[in-house]
């Protein structure tokens, strides 16, 4: 019991940060030196030195730890919800139905349709209520299935952004109500999503039919997407793309390491601008997204595109990007700030700052070129001594056995002879 209890307190007790335990830092410069709050943008090179999820990431003015909050930069303001539909039937040889939106703002809406091998007039229509009253317009958009052609299909409404109750819809083509079975919508978020590059390639390898692009990305860091930039041709493709990423163990032998495993994800790259019936399509989609995976060791991507018997895509470069984190705080004019990390001992602070944070127009700030924190000195090894020397623990544990196998050996009494 004293040993679990001992245990268990040893759990509860929390390693303070100390500026010489950082092995990195980074100056960091508040412009025009302004009062208030102050952000600047999280570069993968900290990532990659930091311990995961920045759980170490100190900020120091004179010597005094100071607050901070991160954001990610990301669209995602909710899952994407799959609305039933309302009165759905045929008005004029057209296929009508109507939705009952989400409370808050929304943009894009996909329609899941059964139908192949079509191209489709839909024009988009919102009101305060189901029946009756003043309508407004959104405007007529175009979706298609072109899969006989290879080229994919769009059934996504990019609507303007909107917050009316209701959405009433009417298809000019040749799905049948009985071929639409539900819309989707994803709530918008506060802000657009912002990326920074984390590695860059324009090296490609040609197999086959197949087209693989690689990449090396250091411990810690994240990828959210895969952004390619191509050339004029082909001038239309649709073509299917997996990413697949799996961690190179750089461990040493002393430590137990699990087979890697690989994670994949799936995408596709669309690009038609031509005339179709009549109607004009334009859709690109040139960025797919990446397996959402933070390896502790470095880690190998690879990227394959599936071109069948197609020309392959010409590609000028193919980026692997992650979501913008940006480190808020506020500022004190004339105050001179340093960012450290680099300590692993560390977990994550905990700040009211953080908990309560309200994101407001502050001044930008810029952080200098990473640098050997020149007070760093390595921390002491505060493990308990079990665990700093696990050999001479196994080794008591087995004198303990044998001396308690000959006590019990000589604890016996001879059995009786019989008489």
């Amino acid at each position: 019991m004293k040993t679990i209890s001992a245990a268990i307190l040893l759990a509860l007790i929390v390693t303070s940060p100390e500026i010489r335990y950082f092995r990195y830092q980074r100056l960091v410069q508040v412009q025009h030196q302004q009062q208030g709050q102050a952000c600047f943008s999280v570069d993968p090179e900290i990532f990659a030195h930091a311990a995961p999820d920045l759980a170490d990431l100190r900020l120091y003015a004179g010597g005094n730890e100071t607050p901070y909050s991160i954001q990610v930069a990301t669209p995602v303001a909710g899952n994407e919800k799959v609305i039933p539909l309302l009165n759905t039937g045929l008005r004029s040889g057209q296929t009508v139905f109507d939705a009952e939106m989400p409370e808050g703002r929304y943009s894009d809406v996909a329609l899941t349709i059964g139908a192949h091998d079509f191209i489709a007039t839909v024009t988009v229509t919102g009101s305060s209520q189901l029946a009756g009253g003043p309508q407004t317009k959104l405007g007529e958009f175009t979706i298609f299935d072109l899969t006989r052609q290879r080229l994919g299909r769009s059934t996504v409404l990019h609507l303007p952004e909107s917050n009316l109750r209701f959405l009433h819809f009417r298809i000019a083509g040749p799905p049948k109500p009985a071929d639409v079975t539900g819309i989707s919508v994803g709530r918008m978020a506060s802000t657009p999503a912002r990326y920074r590059t984390v590695t860059e390639t324009s090296q490609v390898a040609q197999k086959d039919h197949i087209t693989a692009i690689q990449f090396d990305v250091p411990s810690n860091v994240p990828v959210d997407r895969v952004l390619f930039e191509v050339n004029a041709s082909p001038a239309a493709f649709s073509r299917d793309v997996t990413v697949r990423a799996i961690g190179v163990q750089e461990k040493p032998a002393s430590e137990p390491n699990p087979p890697p495993y690989p994670i994949t994800s799936s995408g596709n790259l669309l690009r038609i601008h031509t005339n179709e019936q009549g109607k004009r399509l334009d859709e690109e989609r040139l960025a797919v997204e990446a397996p959402r995976e933070e390896f502790d060791t470095p880690s190998r991507w690879t990227v394959t595109i599936a071109n069948g018997d197609d020309v392959p895509i010409s590609i000028k470069s193919v980026q692997l990007q992650a979501l913008e984190r940006t480190l808020c705080f506020d500022a004190t004019a004339g105050a001179a700030y340093a960012l450290y990390y680099g300590d692993p001992a560390l977990s994550a602070p905990q700040y009211d700052y953080a908990r309560l944070f309200s994101p407001q127009p502050g001044a930008l700030a810029v952080t200098a070129a990473e640098q050997i924190n020149p007070a760093f000195q390595p921390r002491p090894d505060e493990r308990p001594f079990t665990e700093k020397h696990p050999v001479l623990l196994w080794a008591a544990l087995i004198a303990a056995i044998a001396v308690l196998g000959v006590i019990a050996f000589r604890s016996q009494k001879p059995a009786s002879k019989a008489t």
